[in-house]
């Protein structure tokens, strides 16, 4: 397992992180119990979770069931010290969390005691904003992304106002470390700016969406991620399984697959994406290798990457998906992969 350094701290976390978003709903708890025992004892340190979850569906009957499973591993298994936890403050839309009231110092300090209360821990290592108040182009949005409907003032002065919230969760020992999620690169260089001039937590991570069929990130979020430090935490690296093969085309839906219950998985099960996935899948059998696995192990080569969340509906599928960390790829897989990419930009 290879580790990262996390930002500009000196925590390092592991090339995978696991992701916990089923827990509650598709992978029961004592399934999840197992899944975390397997990725610690391979070697993973960070699980990734939010106050939202679990998803598919996000039902108000279930939401905090993937915290509440965490926190009730940790008191069994007692491997507190062994394992990141990061966790997401949800904001604007979210109707069935507060109402749906946006991120603020309000919200927050309800939301991290909330977090601790379901986790059974004193602190979060990683606190991270779920999404931008002022909105978001990820989640299929960057189609329509129109950012003339910012106010540049109110951004701002919401930014130090959270900022200068989470200071004070970290001088109380609550949180260790702060992070973005789905964000730009103008996004992320004022929440770096306003932490510098004011003295303020830095945000060190970025989770946003990132595998073979999204590659946002590489451009201008990239050349941030290398010059400022901020390490990408990858949500997506299978594109929702799509990356696993197991769809087919489009003409094979598992029962209890995550298609079979999202018709067009958040927007990616688009006609430009089969093409897209059979090219991959083609170069994968060219170097004797397996689809997601070789979708997995191309993170590790990015120069941004801090650690890729990967999820499993089971723990035998989790067992076939941590074996990607054995996996090298050759150059010319990478240049393959490389052409693929400019074959099929953005699928989805």
């Amino acid at each position: 397992m290879k580790f990262n350094r996390m930002g500009q701290t000196d925590q390092f976390i592991s090339e995978l992180c696991l992701g916990t978003m089923t827990f509650g709903t598709q992978t029961p708890e004592e399934d999840a119990f197992r899944q975390m025992d397997l990725a610690v004892d391979t070697g993973i340190n960070i699980f990734d979770t939010a106050e939202m979850y679990p998803v598919n569906p996000i039902s108000k009957q279930t939401q905090g069931d993937s915290e509440r499973i965490i926190g009730n591993w940790l008191q069994r298994s007692g491997k507190r010290s062994k394992v990141l936890i990061a966790t997401k403050v949800a904001g604007e839309g979210m109707k069935l969390i507060r109402n749906g009231a946006p991120i603020s110092s309000k919200t927050i300090p309800q939301a991290v005691e909330a977090s601790l209360r379901l986790l059974q821990t004193d602190y979060i290592d990683l606190y991270q904003l779920h999404w931008p108040n002022r909105g978001s182009y990820m989640f299929r949005q960057n189609w329509t992304f129109i950012p003339t409907r910012q106010n540049r003032e109110e951004t701002l002065e919401s930014m130090e106002e959270v900022l200068t919230c989470l200071d004070g969760l970290v001088r109380e020992g609550k949180i260790r470390y702060v992070g973005l999620s789905n964000e730009s690169a103008w996004g992320t260089s004022q929440w770096h700016r306003i932490a510098k001039e004011k003295g303020l937590p830095r945000m060190e991570i970025l989770q946003n969406e990132y595998s073979l069929l999204c590659r946002l990130f590489d451009l201008d979020l990239g050349e941030l991620a290398h010059n400022e430090k901020v390490g990408l935490l990858a949500y997506s690296p299978l594109a929702t399984g799509l990356l696993t093969g197991k769809y087919h085309g489009g003409t094979t839906i598992p029962k209890g697959s995550r298609m079979s219950l999202q018709a067009t998985l958040g927007g990616r099960a688009t006609p430009n994406v089969w093409p897209a996935i059979e090219a991959y899948n083609n170069i994968a059998k060219k170097y004797g290798v397996e689809l997601p696995l070789m979708a997995l192990a191309w993170c590790r080569y990015r120069y941004f990457m801090a650690s890729a969340i990967f999820g499993a509906t089971t723990s035998d599928q989790l067992a076939y998906l941590l074996k990607s960390t054995q996996l090298t790829l050759p150059d010319e897989c990478l240049e393959d992969i490389d052409m693929a990419n400019k074959a099929h930009p953005m699928p989805y």
